[in-house]
């Protein structure tokens, strides 16, 4: 059980860590202290739900196809090496994180909309937790807890930049923070992908 817990978490954390809309959105509502932890708490939310979309729907069916699994497995890994692989290129020529600058201050409801668009008509949601994460995880010894600890890798994370923003933006703005953060989701991108490559 705690081993497929672990996996979860090293398998969302490399996913959700890279620089993107979502987290670019997250760290600017929360420099600005605006609905930031509601943000977070959305987020979060949005990710576990795919997430258990992901692992329980696909478990059903791969539990059914030893074809659909095989394609899964070798599928996973694949996707893991050449995710790892991009991950190596950024930390080579890494960037820092320009912070979105807005006019005036939202309500709650706009910024919430605002968040749910970012999160859920980026195509590449869908890919890390539906498919990326959710085939993963239907594969492990026990998915439920697979899916609890990516669920917790959201958690830890978005509120970690939702709390600690103003600390972390000095930080988030060198170029060196993310070939480090880079460099780590790399690791963890090979980890699980050679767990799923060599057989127990």
């Amino acid at each position: 059980m705690w081993h497929s817990y672990l996996n979860g978490i090293l398998v969302a954390f490399g996913l959700i860590m890279a620089i993107g809309a979502q987290n670019a959105f997250v760290l600017a509502q929360s420099l600005r202290r605006e609905h930031h932890l509601a943000v977070a708490a959305l987020c979060v939310f949005c990710d576990a739900l795919l997430v258990t979309l992901g692992v329980f729907g696909l478990a059903t069916l791969l539990a059914q196809s030893p074809l659909l699994l095989g394609i899964a497995r070798w599928g996973g890994a694949a996707f893991l090496l050449y995710y790892g692989a991009l991950a190596l290129h950024r930390a080579v020529r890494p960037q820092s994180l320009g912070q979105e600058q807005d006019s005036g201050p939202r309500s709650r409801r706009a910024v919430l909309l605002s968040a749910l668009a970012v999160t859920l008509l980026n195509p590449h949601v869908y890919l890390d937790t539906v498919l990326l994460i959710g085939s993963l995880g239907a594969q492990q010894a026990v998915p439920g807890a697979y899916a609890l600890g990516a669920a917790s890798a959201s958690l830890m994370w978005f509120f970690t930049l939702a709390l600690g923003a103003a600390w972390l933006a000095p930080w988030l703005a060198r170029p060196a923070t993310w070939r480090l953060l880079d460099l780590l989701v790399a690791a963890m991108m090979f980890s699980v992908a050679a767990q799923l490559l060599i057989p127990n």
